[in-house]
C-alpha cells in the first residue's frame, strides 16, 4: 500500500516539477530578453539590481529563481526516488527519504516567495500559474515525503536484527 502511494506521488511530483521548470525557464528567458530595453530607463539602484524582472513585482526575481532551483532538485528527487522506491530496501528508502525532505524544503522556500508575490500583486497570468503549481507541488511533496518516511520506518522495523 505504501509503495504504490509513494510511486503515484513521485510520478505526480515529476509531472508538477516538469511544469514548474518549463514556466520558470520561460520567465527567466523572457526577463533576460526584455531587461535591457526596460531597465535602461530606470534609476541607478534599480538598473543594477540583479533580480529585477521586467514583469511582475519586486518579489518576482527571487520567486522565479528559487522556483527554478526547486524544480530542478524536485525532478532529480522524483527520478531517483522512483528507482529507490522500486528497489524497496532499507538503504534505498532512507536515501529517498532524505532527498525528498530536501526537495520539500526547497519547494517550501519557493512557495514562500510565491505567497509574498501574491501578497504584493501585479503579476501576469503565467506567473500566477507558476505560483499555483508551486503551492500544489509543495503540498504533494509533503505527502510524498510522508509516504516515503513511513515506508522507511517500516523497513527499519522489518529488517531490524540483533539483540534486543
Amino acid at each position: 500500500m505504501t509503495k504504490s502511494a509513494a510511486l503515484m506521488l513521485l510520478f505526480l511530483n515529476l509531472f508538477l516539477y516538469l511544469i514548474i521548470i518549463v514556466i520558470a525557464s520561460w520567465a527567466v528567458n523572457h526577463a533576460i530578453e526584455r531587461t535591457h530595453e526596460t531597465a535602461s530607463v530606470l534609476a541607478i539602484p534599480a538598473r543594477i539590481f540583479p533580480m529585477w524582472f521586467p514583469m511582475g513585482n519586486l518579489a518576482t526575481g527571487f520567486f522565479v529563481i528559487f522556483t527554478l532551483i526547486a524544480g530542478v532538485v524536485g525532478i532529480a528527487t522524483s527520478l531517483t526516488g522512483i528507482g529507490n522506491v522500486l528497489q524497496w530496501d532499507r538503504a534505498n528508502l532512507n536515501a529517498a527519504a532524505g532527498s525528498s525532505l530536501l526537495s520539500w524544503a526547497l519547494t517550501l522556500l519557493a512557495m514562500g516567495f510565491a505567497c509574498k508575490e501574491m501578497d504584493i500583486g501585479w503579476t501576469d497570468a503565467n506567473l500566477r500559474t507558476l505560483e499555483a503549481v508551486t503551492i500544489i507541488a509543495s503540498a504533494t511533496q509533503l505527502f510524498c515525503t510522508g509516504a516515503i518516511h513511513a515506508a522507511a520506518a517500516q523497513a527499519v522495523e522489518f529488517f531490524r536484527t540483533g539483540r534486543v
